[in-house]
């Protein structure tokens, strides 16, 4: 089904040589069959014409703040509510900053802050500028008053340094837009937890018991259910990484804090427990800082079960429950051993002694577990394509 036919999506097109990649976008868009309309700033028309937007767009390029032709024809306030959503491809540092900071000094600006709709957008500067802290703060800003920002992504820019700032590709920012359409259709969006990541277990304030896990698989796998339309909490232990603004992340530590955070969270329609919690934990935390000493003793017990607490558990239990394991042998016997005691739907297994998957890796090869002794393999590839077959799996057996 697509997603974007019949929309009516305003383009702003700001400066820069980005702007060139704007043209592929709305001939993208139309070839979707969107209704497009486009604000075309000045300096945006020192790198493409009017005419060539026109004649791609099938519409009139507006440009001008004060021109009376524009407001006879459909006012500032007008074109703001006629979108369905605005798209500024590419937002440069300046439009940026006039946004977070409240100013309308043109066209493209007036009808930003009088809009009601959902903005995008995709920047694109030099790495620098990027990475300025007055650009940092103004994303930051952007993103409180509910600016979807998709990219910048890291590669070669056009004034010849290499980084993060380069506006993403035409193909991914439809993607995007083809997401978010597909998500709002969805009037009773099924709710999905998933855990990722490590846990830290403190020993005292500064040591403590833990793992290699990254936690790439289970944001991944995340993002997928997102896409899906998945309502999507991420319950993540220590980690690096990054989510979209969309899923509702929680960051927790220890085992406890994420089994109570599993526990707010519930009832859900799926639970996707994929971080590698510490099956144990000191029997007793220092307050201070345990000097070095020639031998010590530590002793431990068992940590909360999350996914054994959840499985067993009528009144909380999802309608589909998904635990993961990590072997470095016997892979088979072990995964079936665990699918049965924690009394999961489905157990997703890894061989992690081989060191070109699953740990810190973006890549991953899986076996799917089931309770009729049926097994899938996913074979070797990214995290993110991992992610996508296990939740079309799980979107085929909802349904």
């Amino acid at each position: 089904m697509n997603n974007l036919n019949n929309k009516k999506i305003l383009l702003i097109i700001c400066g820069g040589i980005a702007a060139y990649k704007s043209l592929e976008v709305i001939r993208l868009l139309k070839k979707d069959g969107v209704n497009i309309k486009t604000i075309l700033t000045k300096s945006g028309a020192e790198f493409v014409t009017p005419l060539s937007i026109t004649s791609l767009s099938q519409s009139k390029v507006y440009q001008d703040l004060f021109s009376i032709e524009n407001e006879v024809e459909m006012d500032h306030i007008s074109l703001s509510r006629w979108a369905d959503l605005i798209l500024i491809a590419p937002a440069t540092a300046n439009t940026i900053s006039k946004l977070a900071n409240g100013n309308s000094d043109d066209l493209a600006s007036t009808v930003a802050l009088a809009s009601n709709k959902k903005i995008f957008i995709a920047p694109a500067m030099n790495v620098r500028m990027w990475e300025h802290q007055s650009t940092k703060q103004n994303i930051a800003k952007l993103k409180t008053y509910n600016y979807e920002l998709i990219g910048p992504i890291i590669g070669d820019m056009a004034c010849g340094e290499y980084g993060e700032g380069k506006m993403l590709e035409p193909k991914e920012i439809v993607n995007k837009l083809k997401i978010y359409f597909k998500n709002l259709k969805v009037k009773n969006k099924l709710k999905a937890i998933v855990t990722a990541g490590p846990t830290k277990e403190y020993i005292d304030p500064v040591r403590y018991i833990s793992n290699k896990s990254s936690g790439k698989q289970g944001y991944e796998i995340a993002k997928s259910l997102f896409k899906k339309g998945f309502e999507t909490t991420l319950i993540s232990g220590p980690t690096n990484l990054e989510i979209d603004n969309d899923i509702h992340l929680i960051k927790v530590e220890t085992a406890e804090e994420m089994f109570q955070s599993t526990l707010k969270c519930l009832p859900a329609d799926v639970a996707i427990f994929s971080a590698a919690v510490c099956d144990y934990k000191a029997k007793e935390t220092s307050k201070i800082k345990i000097k070095k000493q020639d031998e010590i003793n530590l002793e431990l017990e068992k940590n909360v079960d999350i996914l054994g607490y959840v499985s067993n558990h009528n009144s909380l239990r999802p309608k589909l429950v998904v635990g993961f394991a990590a072997e470095t042998n016997d892979l088979e016997n072990y995964a079936n051993k665990k699918l049965s005691a924690k009394n999961c739907d489905w157990l997703v297994a890894n061989d992690v002694s081989n060191k070109s998957i699953g740990f810190d890796s973006d890549f991953n090869e899986v076996s799917i577990f089931y309770k009729n002794d049926k097994i899938d393999k996913l074979k070797y590839k990214s995290k993110s394509e991992i992610s996508d077959e296990l939740v079309e799996k799980i979107v085929d057996h909802l349904n």
